[in-house]
């Protein structure tokens, strides 16, 4: 199973960050969190990096009901989405697989549920 679902873009990297965000939109997704790599790793330990953002996606109402069955899940949320530049000049968008990332955890439930979030991405990548 792989941990992640995928779509490469022929877009300039700063276009392919709107669809995305409003792709995720559009499925209920918020972005909650966003972290720039490029530039933290130019600040921080003074590496040259590719354009490379990690988006903190959250849909509220789905977030809760995982909440409600497994109280810990808050460890492995947001659901991360990167987009990042290729060396051919594309660009790829990629999103966790919660189902993948929920194997880990006993609750058929909240296994059920990652599923319905995973269905979610999907259909947001599709839209790209």
């Amino acid at each position: 199973m792989s941990y992640y679902f995928s779509k490469t873009l022929d877009a300039p990297f700063d276009d392919a960050v709107v669809k995305v965000k409003a792709a995720l939109a559009h499925e209920g997704f918020g972005v909650i969190s966003e972290i720039d790599i490029r530039q933290t790793l130019k600040t921080k330990i003074g590496v040259e990096f590719r354009p490379y953002l990690i988006l903190g996606a959250c849909n509220p109402a789905l977030a809760h009901e995982a909440l409600l069955l497994e109280d810990k899940v808050g460890l492995m949320l947001p659901c991360n989405v990167i987009v990042q530049e290729a060396d051919d000049g594309l660009v790829e968008v990629a999103a966790i697989d919660p189902a993948a990332s929920m194997q880990s955890i006993d609750n058929p439930a909240l296994k059920a549920q990652a599923a319905v979030v995973g269905e979610k991405l999907r259909a947001a990548l599709d839209r790209l």
